[in-house]
């Protein structure tokens, strides 16, 4: 039977207000306190190409241990100040606890924002921790080691299991007892899991709340009822407390605790007015969690699995042949309609925030199922055994290290299937906002049957147009300090020239082909006159790589690089000037002035559709592509001091685009 909806327009229009409240306030800056480092940066001048610094001496408490931030052995940590915070990073990382008070010295700056919407920035990161600044710390002095009873006990935890079955499967399943948000794991795990769609299971969440309030229930039900209360409000605390106030656990806590105090109390909870009250209380205490992708999945996961689930698990089970054995059919219909629901309801956030779905996500999940439960209880078990009794737990931990390396072998196998994560690119938001309404017309049956005849309508638009999106022959421009990556797309597939071969320029055109769709570039070509690194990153990102690295040009004149509808040409001999041809439509690019030199020695200059300049002309520069008639032209940084028909720069950090159909 579908969840039952709270009775009366009251509450559905106090929902909605709270929610537009929440959104106001989410999407206004929040006011700067007065001592917030970022006031330190009013009048910093910033060299051309670089982030404005000073240099500062601040004291504070470490929010959290440092957190590895790359494979340079850099790390960074959030650093909480009388007012405000600011990010420290350090290289190589620092031996520091979470609690301790350090003082730090070095240069500050603010964040970089992201120069595209499909890129991920630091300063949103930050904003979205309550952070302004970064701190590049050159000199730390511990100041006092106060005692942090809660991060102990979390490293004690991390550190028996890890040392009991590996820093893997001891990981896995520390994250099974603390979250993924508190345990660091590979990343090479983290990406297995999330190709998989299994990546919920490492985050803590209302499934592990269940694991285990339903492991204590039989254990205190002879008990009375003011007993069973405060056992299970003592469980949900401690889980609190061990997985940190993250919005999903507090969502869950909130919602258990709640449906126990009911249920004790006499009356009948219904989920899904439980699941709107929660969220409401939650958004008025912290608006900010609306915006949290992982706020998000879990309220619409949950309300799937309230609203649609036991209606899928009814069909399910009606259209089953008679012939099963009784098992099966017993488990089949709960097995495959939970995990099935949790995908259709989350398929909008998905494709909003990644644009890549884990096409076998409810095979994964359903075969998971009979591991992830008794791992689960096994892994708090051990937890227990962790902190009261020690040397029982290399013993007692290896039944759960075979149950762990079964769930690892099963996430690797179906991460490793053919189109395991299917690239879809990110859509516009008011495109997924078309296919969510379409989508809850086909599944909810409340909604009126005219809606439910114009959902399949809704649906097809939102497929078409973003297809239509996706296959459009388009130059991209994204310009970000010293870097820019220039992506050419033509019927669905796409070719990159990046101005800088580094790791940072690597994870950013990666970041760009998920975004848009594309699994690996045709083509990319490199310009930066040092070798890549590193390099396996590029060899990832496209199915060609061409680069120079040790100062020669990729290309020379008559050598072309080229799939089909994309193609670069080399200028000149003297320069790293590029013709690019994006089906029909050409383009010059020109990342420094030597290439634009290049350009005016030519007997004439190439024919093309627009022009693209790496740097800021001079006065007699911009003069002679006026005349040339070039036009439009993109300026990487600032634009001039005095504006011209025809040119666009893309700003300190920002992009640029133009379709070429």
């Amino acid at each position: 039977m579908v969840g039952r909806w709270p009775r009366g327009w009251f509450w559905w229009v106090a929902l909605a207000v709270v929610l537009l409240r929440t959104l106001w306030i989410s999407q206004s800056p929040p006011p700067v306190p007065a001592g917030d480092p970022v006031r330190l940066l009013q009048g910093a001048v910033a060299l051309p190409g670089l982030t404005a610094s000073v240099p500062v001496r601040l004291e504070g408490r470490l929010l959290a241990d440092p957190r590895a931030s790359g494979s340079d052995g850099a790390c960074r940590v959030l650093l909480q100040l009388p007012q405000g915070r600011t990010e420290l990073r350090f290289q190589p990382c620092a031996p520091l606890q979470e609690g301790w008070m350090v003082r730090v010295e070095g240069q500050l700056r603010r964040p970089e924002p992201a120069p595209h919407p499909l890129l991920a920035g630091t300063a949103e990161r930050l904003a979205r921790e309550g952070a302004r600044t970064q701190l590049q710390v050159e000199r730390h002095h511990v100041l006092s080691r106060p005692r942090t009873p809660l991060a102990d006990l979390r490293r004690r935890l991390n550190a028996g299991l890890q040392g009991a079955l590996g820093e893997e499967r001891g990981g896995v399943l520390a994250a099974l007892v603390l979250g993924s948000a508190v345990v660091p794991l590979p990343a090479e795990l983290r990406e297995a899991f999330r190709a998989s769609g299994l990546s919920h299971a490492l985050a803590a969440s209302g499934f592990h709340l269940t694991v285990l309030l339903g492991a204590l229930r039989p254990l205190v039900a002879r008990l009375g009822a003011p007993l069973r209360v405060a056992s299970g409000l003592a469980a949900m605390g401690a889980f609190v407390l061990l997985a940190g106030p993250q919005p999903s656990v507090l969502r869950a806590v909130l919602m258990a605790g709640v449906a126990l105090l009911v249920l004790e109390a006499g009356g009948r909870s219904r989920p899904l007015g439980l699941l709107a009250l929660t969220v409401a209380l939650l958004l008025l205490w912290r608006p900010q969690w609306l915006l949290d992708v992982g706020f998000q999945l879990s309220v619409v996961a949950t309300a799937a699995l309230v609203v649609q689930a036991p209606e899928l698990e009814r069909q399910i089970g009606s259209g089953l042949p008679p012939g099963l054995p009784g098992w099966l059919a017993g488990w089949l219909p709960a097995a495959l309609a939970v995990p099935l629901a949790a995908s259709l309801w989350t398929l909008p956030l998905q494709m909003l925030h990644f644009g890549v779905l884990p096409i076998y996500a409810v095979p994964a999940n359903m075969a998971a199922a009979p591991l992830l439960t008794p791992l689960t209880l096994a892994a708090m078990a051990l937890a227990l055994v962790a902190l009261l009794a020690p040397p029982l737990l290399p013993l007692l931990a290896v039944p759960c290290g075979w149950l762990c390396a079964a769930l690892l072998a099963l996430v690797r196998a179906m991460a490793a299937l053919p189109m395991a994560q299917w690239q879809l690119g990110r859509p516009q938001p008011w495109l997924v906002l078309l296919f969510a309404l379409g989508l809850l017309g086909l599944l909810l049956p409340v909604v009126p049957r005219l809606g439910r005849r114009l959902a399949p309508a809704l649906l097809a638009l939102a497929v078409v147009l973003h297809l239509a999106w996706l296959t459009a022959d388009q130059l991209l421009l994204v310009h970000q300090g010293r870097r820019d990556l220039l992506v050419a797309r033509h019927q669905g597939r796409a070719a990159l020239v990046s101005g800088r071969a580094d790791g940072l320029s690597c994870a950013m055109a990666g970041q760009l082909a998920r975004g848009l769709g594309v699994p690996r570039f045709d083509w990319a070509l490199l310009l930066d006159p040092l070798p890549a690194d590193p390099p396996g990153c590029w060899q990832q990102q496209a199915g060609l790589v061409l680069a120079s690295g040790d100062g020669s040009l990729p290309l020379l004149p008559g050598q072309r690089l080229a799939s089909p509808g994309l193609e670069a040409h080399p200028l000149s001999l003297d320069s790293r000037g590029l013709r690019l041809q994006v089906g029909r439509r050409g383009w010059l690019a020109l990342p420094d002035p030597q290439a634009l030199w290049a350009l005016r020695d030519l007997p004439r200059v190439p024919p093309a559709d627009g022009l693209w300049l790496g740097f800021e002309p001079r006065s007699g520069e911009r003069r002679w592509l006026t005349a040339s008639g070039l036009a439009p032209v993109w300026l990487s940084g600032d634009p001039p001091a005095r504006p011209l028909p025809g040119w666009r720069a893309s700003g300190r950090s920002g992009a640029l685009q133009q379709g070429l159909g």
